[in-house]
């Protein structure tokens, strides 16, 4: 939940570059805010009363939803296996259980964000509603809008989620976002995210990696998804800003509950991380978009997760500011559980990979720069490239006879229009599995049926003036 907000290319609301964010439990990180021309907000003023269980009753103004009937936490998604998760069933008005959480303290002022809460472990910040629920609310005291505020922040006490190579790992939450509008919820900033286990090793943001699922600004009813990763400022990640979404409408999000979730797939070549709003993909960043090393350093290896509800901030004053006069105290992040899914190397269906390291062999080499080795090596950061002519053919061994179930290409610029995927048992008679004369190269996935101990693409007709170049060649099966 640092910068998470916008890519390098997105814009705020105003037109200007969004501004970093870093939410390390204790880093700092210099904000630079951008200039935005927004008109002023109405004031009314504020009071909150504590209700007998402890919690406290939001002033008039804010209108949480009745609460839900608690919903049971999802049963794995095809494929995949439940790793860990947390249905929030205490008691009303008792803490988070502290075998799953431990509480983020102090003043917003030290997450280097520009945020202005305190967050504190008071049972009337964060609480569990005695319905299913956990809640974290926002309150405030006193009569200066800027200051006064209090609010919770949790994370989980594991940092061990995350996808093994070759293997898939999802997070997903039910989550309501406070039930504001942008004439009295300016300031408010919710977010469900993780940071890489190494930020508790000591490794410095962002190389340690940051994935934001959901964050909302200023009651806007919408969601930011941002990938954060490599050196502060700049970098490949564009930090403080990191590699985002940009604002994408959430209808709804504030007065129900929706599913947030992300994956991380290294089962795939580039590996990928995806976006989930109530199940739909919304956002996908690809390995290739950033060098191996500042890839491999944010994202191969586990994460802890966070929920916070911060007040003020860079992120929110990038797009018109707040708290202010007219922000109401009350406002609340109910979230109905939070589970973490995984599905084993070789997922796709239970299919195993059976490519990776194995001999490889081709037709031609453009130069030794770009063997057939490196399309089999599980490294996008190289590839296999032929000469510049046609037939072309990659293959590789599978050292036995395998049933075969899918094959997936990851091109280079130089890819292939008409192709087949062929197998053999002896490396010189084929059988075709596979064949098209419109391919448009990118990232391929095909669903294919036959055994062989060999298996090759074989090229037909480029799609460029140059040869064919693979930056993986997988095959997948029994």
């Amino acid at each position: 939940m640092s910068t998470g907000h916008a890519s390098g290319q997105e814009q705020t609301a105003a037109g200007s570059p969004s501004p970093g964010r870093h939410r390390g439990r204790r880093s700092r990180v210099r904000l630079t805010l951008a200039a935005l021309a927004v008109g002023a907000l109405s004031v009314t003023g504020l009071t909150v009363a504590a209700s007998p269980g402890g919690a406290a009753v939001p002033a008039a103004g804010v209108h949480p939803a009745a609460a839900a009937a608690p919903g049971a936490v999802p049963g794995p998604p095809s494929g995949f296996t439940t790793t860990w998760s947390d249905d929030f069933n205490g008691a009303s008005g008792t803490g988070v259980d502290g075998g799953n959480w431990k509480y983020d303290t102090g003043p917003g002022s030290s997450f280097g964000t520009g945020e202005i809460e305190t967050m504190t472990n008071s049972t009337s910040n964060v609480y569990q509603d005695g319905n299913g629920h956990l809640v974290l609310k926002a309150l405030h005291s006193g009569t200066d809008p800027r200051s006064g505020w209090t609010s919770g922040r949790i994370e989980t006490q594991a940092a061990t989620f995350g996808a093994p190579p070759g293997g898939v790992v999802m997070m997903q939450s039910s989550i309501q976002q406070p039930n504001l509008t942008t004439a009295n919820g300016a300031g408010y900033w919710p977010a469900f995210w993780m940071l890489g286990s190494p930020l508790r090793a000591g490794v410095s943001w962002p190389g340690s990696g940051e994935v934001d699922i959901l964050e909302d600004i200023n009651s806007r009813s919408s969601v930011f998804g941002t990938l954060h990763c490599g050196v502060n400022p700049g970098g490949p990640c564009n930090e403080s800003t990191g590699i985002g979404s940009g604002e994408r409408a959430c209808s709804g999000c504030q007065s129900a509950y929706h599913t947030y979730a992300v994956q991380i797939d290294r089962s795939v070549s580039p590996e990928q991380i995806r976006w989930y709003l109530d199940g739909n993909n919304y956002f996908t960043v690809n390995a290739n978009q950033v060098d191996a090393t500042t890839w491999a350093n944010a994202v191969d290896h586990p994460f802890f997760i966070i929920y916070d509800l911060a007040m003020g901030g860079g992120f929110p004053d990038a797009f018109g500011g707040g708290p202010n006069a007219a922000t109401v105290s009350g406002g609340q992040m109910n979230i109905d559980y939070v589970a973490v899914y995984n599905k084993t190397p070789g997922g796709s269906g239970g299919a195993t990979l059976l490519s990776q390291g194995h001999p490889a062999t081709s037709s031609s080499t453009e130069n030794a720069s770009f063997p057939a080795s490196a399309a089999v090596d599980g490294n996008t950061g190289t590839r296999w490239s032929s000469a510049f002519a046609d037939p072309q053919w990659l293959r590789v061994d599978l050292g036995a006879t395998h049933s075969i179930s899918q094959v997936k290409l990851n091109w280079e610029a130089a890819y292939a229009k008409a192709f087949q995927i062929q197998t053999s048992n002896d490396g010189t008679n084929w059988t075709t599995v596979y064949s098209t004369t419109t391919g448009t190269g990118g990232n391929q996935t095909l669903n294919v049926s036959g055994s062989g101990r060999y298996v090759r693409m074989y090229g037909t007709q480029r799609g460029t003036p140059y040869g064919y170049s693979l930056y993986e060649f997988q095959v997948l099966g029994s």
